[in-house]
């Protein structure tokens, strides 16, 4: 097997949290049981994904509130809170106090662009400025600025009874260098290399510089995903050492009983066509899901092109599995997969 350029450093995983609508208790207590697991097993970090009017975390904040309290070490992450929906001010308060909370453990991933289905939601989302928003980059710099202490108001000071501040209250001074972009393109990449954040890359890349006159392979997914690393290093003032988290989807079958493979590698099969070709108008690639043996994943991981440039991972749940799947993947991936890896589990 060939080696990997540096062993694994940070093993996390991604969760999307889903929820029966007759009973969403249970499933976000599922969620918060997966990641006190998480802790016990060694993971780094737990990433929470983000679902708008969907049965799954539409609250990840709140969700790692709660998770803080029931945790002492693993980190939390979101991957990610689209900024579409959010005011930078308002959210830049919330991670502030979570991350007081928590002691310093989250690192808040975001994106920019329009909300999904945003024509039929905008009247509800903005009644009165849906024209006029900026779903551009501009959004998530005003986050860094509110997050790194820049003054969001020219007026501070004693009003009576009252003390007011200039910036965001409170202020947690390690959470500036613990924000995250998601992004699947060049221009994302440089971009956030430029503002000093890390860098989110996932299954899913758009496909730039292939045409569509073959069926792509996740050779050439790979080496797109290793171009947006490289970009993003080279316009980071922290360069080759600038974070960089990948987040495939793994599923390890070491301890999974015959019809939890069987499941697993349905699962994977009835999603591999979407990998073959760009998707959409914005001509999306999607990497393969990878299931099999912590020894035959470990084998593709270090032949991957862009996984061979980093040392984080935040391998994705699969997203239609029950409680008991999630136990076996994970303990699957902190005893067999990371040690494959070159991993060692936090104490």
């Amino acid at each position: 097997m060939p080696p990997t350029s540096r062993p694994l450093r940070k093993l996390g995983f991604l969760t999307i949290g889903l929820f029966d609508e007759a009973d969403p208790r249970r499933g976000h207590e599922s969620t918060l049981e997966i990641i006190e697991l998480g802790e016990r097993l060694g993971f780094d970090s737990a990433w929470l994904r983000h679902r708008h009017l969907q049965y799954g975390i539409s609250s990840p904040v709140a969700v790692m509130a709660a998770a803080s309290q029931r945790t002492s070490r693993i980190e939390l992450g979101t991957a990610v809170i689209p900024l579409g929906w959010e005011n930078p001010l308002r959210l830049a308060e919330d991670l502030a106090t979570v991350d007081i909370l928590s002691g310093g453990r989250i690192n808040p991933g975001v994106s920019v662009g329009p909300p999904m289905h945003f024509d039929q939601l905008k009247e509800a989302l903005y009644p009165d400025t849906a024209d006029v928003e900026d779903f551009s980059y501009e959004r998530v710099r005003r986050l860094l600025d509110f997050v790194r202490g820049k003054p969001a108001t020219d007026f501070s000071g004693v009003e009576g009874f009252e003390v007011f501040s200039d910036r965001v209250q409170p202020h947690s001074p390690g959470l500036g260098r613990r924000l995250w972009y998601g992004g699947g393109s060049t221009s994302s990449a440089k971009w956030a290399g430029e503002h000093g954040m890390n860098f989110l890359t996932s299954s899913v890349v758009r496909a730039e510089g292939l045409d569509g006159s073959r069926d792509f392979t996740s050779a050439d997914f790979a080496e797109i995903q290793l171009s947006h690393i490289r970009a993003f290093r080279a316009h980071h003032p922290d360069g080759d050492a600038a974070r960089v988290s990948q987040g495939l989807v793994v599923v390890p079958t070491d301890s999974a009983s015959p019809e939890q493979r069987a499941k697993y590698e349905e699962f994977a099969r009835k999603r591999t066509p979407r990998t073959t070709s760009p998707q959409g108008p914005a001509r999306l690639m999607f990497a393969p899901d990878i299931v099999g043996t912590s020894e035959e994943i470990a084998e593709l991981l270090h032949a991957h092109a862009a996984f061979r440039e980093i040392d984080e991972v935040a391998f994705a749940l699969p997203f239609t599995f029950e409680h008991e799947d999630y136990v076996q993947i994970l303990t699957d991936m902190a005893t067999k997969l990371g040690p494959a890896l070159g991993w060692k589990p936090a104490v």
